[in-house]
């Protein structure tokens, strides 16, 4: 009868643990502050998006080759907005102890291209274009995808 006492009482604290884990990441992400580091990027310009690359120490060819894609899709349509600070490519590798609070911020599963939208410094959106994964087979629709996904954020979407 003790074991079984002992079995409810830790399975119950795993549970009310990771619930208030999971409502801690959940205002963690809600909160529309930034870190410092993320001020510092987005130079307070009245609206900036910021195109992140995660990745790790351990990369495989197709994380190599979304990376590329994503890169050239970028700088190839959106030039200009490069050249002003008003978008920003930035690769971040998730191993370094310095950028893995990212893994929490934008709930990071595997190698990810994020975009983020700053207005006036703070960040109001981003999404995870989790299709870049399943578009890596046909280099046209995958570069449209990540142009059209970008377009919108810079358009204020």
């Amino acid at each position: 009868m003790k074991s079984k006492t002992i079995t409810t009482v830790l399975l119950l604290s795993f549970v009310l643990g990771s619930v208030a884990y999971l409502v801690g990441q959940d205002l963690k992400q809600r909160s529309a502050g930034i870190s410092a580091d993320q001020a510092a990027q987005a130079n307070i310009i009245p609206h900036k998006v910021i195109a992140y690359y995660f990745h790790s120490d351990v990369r495989c060819p197709s994380c190599f080759k979304i990376e590329k894609y994503s890169r050239e899709a970028i700088e190839t349509k959106f030039a200009g907005a490069l050249e002003d600070g008003i978008l920003e490519w930035k690769l971040v590798n998730t191993d370094k102890p310095e950028n893995s609070h990212f893994i929490g911020d934008y709930q990071l599963f595997t190698k990810s291209l994020v975009i983020v939208d700053f207005v006036e410094g703070k960040q109001v959106q981003w999404k995870n274009l989790e299709k870049v994964w399943d578009l890596l087979g046909d280099k046209d629709a995958f570069t449209k995808y990540v142009q059209n996904e970008v377009k919108a954020y810079l358009e204020g979407a």
